[in-house]
Order: C-alpha cells, then structure tokens, then sequence
C-alpha cells in the first residue's frame, strides 16, 4: 500500500538555525511554501519545520526537538560523505561503520544537528 516517503516534520527550536545546518552541512535546499512555511528539500523527499510551540495543525500528540533519530542515504562513497561533513566542524559520535538499510548493507556515520536530533548518513555497500 505504501511506496515511498513524502516528507516528515521536524520540530525544531529555531528555523533559521536549521535551515542554516541542513543547507550548509548536507546541501538540502529551503523551499518556502503555503502561507509562510519552510522546508528543507532533498532528492524526492523534505523535512517540513515546524517551531516549537508554534507547530501547524494537525501535529504530533507530542512534538520535540531532539527527538528524531534519521538515516539520510547518500549517492557519494561514505568516506567522501564523512570528509565533507566533518570538514565543517560538526562532531562526529559514530563512524564509519557497518549498518543494514531497508534495501541491504549500509557504511553509516552519525552525528547531532542543532536540536540534537540523531542522523545518520549511509551508503548502500557494493556486494560484489
């Protein structure tokens, strides 16, 4: 019934700081849509924000910065994702290791945004 992922919301403390750490760090680009909105588009998919205290209707019973735990997939090889994210200072807390992804093996590495959200960027293995 389902067949891919549209977007997701992230609650976050401060939007401008967010859109700043997604675009600068993993290149997602902002998208200002409906009456104001923002969000951070990548591939087919987006991270709609909503401020904290502040969240659009209908949301989650309990909306919380902090709270997500993603795994974004990149087309790079892992160790060139890895350079490009730690070249921009950000603290590494895990990586690179071996993971297993919805469709296969993964190299992952993890890491906090701003509101201390988990992300893990991963790359499918070559199985050969």
């Amino acid at each position: 019934m389902i067949c891919r992922l549209d977007h997701l919301v992230l609650t976050v403390q401060n939007i401008e700081r967010t859109v700043d750490f997604y675009t600068s760090v993993l290149g997602m680009e902002k998208e200002v849509f409906g009456a104001g909105r923002i969000a951070l588009k990548f591939g087919e998919q987006k991270f709609n924000l909503h401020e904290v205290s502040k969240e659009f209707e209908p949301k989650a019973a309990f909306p919380t910065p902090g709270s997500a735990d993603i795994c974004l997939i990149t087309n790079l090889p892992i160790r060139e994702a890895f350079e490009r994210v730690s070249v921009k200072g950000i603290e590494i807390i895990e990586g690179i290791v071996p993971r297993t992804g919805a469709n296969g093996l993964i190299e992952s590495f993890y890491f906090r945004d701003p509101d201390h959200n988990l992300i893990e960027i991963s790359s499918y293995m070559n199985v050969i």
